[in-house]
């Protein structure tokens, strides 16, 4: 097999699947990435058996029509970062099975394990497609996969899930003290009712590919997600489980309304942070007419006070939250407003951003302090 290639192209696929690539393998095959020329066109694969991550490039120079090797994914990538820009790569195999790397006067030979072996996440029958920009499935992935669960035996919450109902496709995720929930219309013609959890592994690697402009092909399965983009297939197994039941956490009816201005509210809650405790992150709120007061302080007696000006006209009100939980609510919106609606002391917040017509909501629960 032999081929050459540009840098850029074969660095860009290689950056693309190397992050499924685990460093610690049980399988080594698993620590390979697997290199397939194919009538031109080059395609490189890593997977992990859970997510499977395929990037293509079109009309490269190969002097064999055809055929596949396996090489070692983080050393290949270092090698090829590490040559001068916008040389070519020419890549062969020799008699000893190895893959022979040459640019320049650099030469790099590195050890192959066997195509054959390298495994394939099955993908089954697709029940559900549509497609769909990618800009706006990375909307959906970014304003809610910060709230998954992190290593949490309630291995469902260690995702997100993807539910479609009516001509709505709805990305929730939660970790138990939080909740995250946002909204993107689906084609006219598209309808449906399915739901899916995508783990966490399979969301991270799927927001960092798509960053194309153009429209993305989403199938989904029974056990698998697929998604197909201009130079990338993307397949993921599903976590095998049920999600709860969302909408009964939603708060609903509640009568304290907050307005305020998102940027200053986000300025003011990380300078309290500062002083907060640094295992529990509580502040506490203090709600008085037309003012915000949030105090935190931490074990050694320090303590951190921000007056903030808000629209609120209810009764004095004191409730704590965790601080970090708010800050990322307040970085992932983009308003210039963001509204918490509260019912009492005890009760969970609803923040949302009342420019945005998607019904994009997230929930906090209060903290004791």
């Amino acid at each position: 097999m032999k081929f050459s290639v540009s840098k850029e192209t074969f660095v860009k696929q290689l950056q693309m699947v190397v992050g499924v690539v685990e460093r610690r393998q049980t399988l080594p095959i698993l620590a390979n990435v697997l290199i397939s020329l194919k009538d031109g066109e080059l395609a490189l694969t890593g997977t992990d058996l859970e997510v499977e991550i395929v990037s293509m490039a079109a009309s490269e120079i190969g002097t064999e029509p055809s055929g596949q090797i396996t090489a070692p994914a983080r050393k290949l990538l270092d090698i090829c970062r590490s040559l001068p820009d916008g040389v070519d790569i020419k890549f062969s195999t020799n008699n000893k099975g190895r893959v022979v790397i040459t640019s320049g006067r650099s030469r790099f030979t590195l050890s192959t394990l066997p195509a054959e072996e390298f495994p394939n996440v099955e993908d089954g029958a697709a029940t559900f497609e549509f497609n769909l920009a990618a800009s706006s499935l990375k909307h959906l992935i970014d304003s809610t996969s910060f709230a998954m669960a992190h290593q949490d035996v309630r291995y469902y919450l260690n995702g997100m899930l993807w539910e479609v109902k009516g001509s709505k496709l709805n990305g929730v995720a939660t970790d138990g003290h939080r909740l995250a929930i946002s909204v993107i219309d689906l084609p006219g013609d598209v309808a449906g009712s399915v739901q899916a959890i995508l783990p966490r592994k399979g969301v991270v690697e799927l927001s960092r590919l798509l960053v194309d402009e153009g429209d993305v092909a989403i199938s989904l399965g029974e056990a698998h997600l697929r998604v197909r983009g201009s130079d990338f297939h993307f397949t993921s197994k599903l976590v095998d489980g049920a999600y709860p039941d969302y909408d009964r956490v939603l708060p609903k009816g509640g009568s304290l309304v907050i307005r305020g201005d998102r940027d200053g509210l986000r300025h003011a809650f990380s300078r309290a942070a500062i002083l907060s405790n640094e295992k529990y992150r509580g502040v506490r709120l203090l709600l008085s007419e037309n003012l915000l007061n949030i105090v935190a302080n931490n074990p050694e007696q320090e303590e951190a006070q921000e007056d903030v000006a808000v629209n609120y006209s209810g009764i004095d009100l004191e409730v704590g939250f965790n601080v970090n939980y708010i800050l990322d609510v307040l970085n992932t919106l983009a308003g210039e407003e963001v509204v918490f609606i509260l019912s009492d002391a005890n009760s969970s917040a609803l923040i949302q951003d009342p420019a945005d017509g998607s019904g994009s909501s997230y929930v906090i629960m209060p903290m004791r302090l």
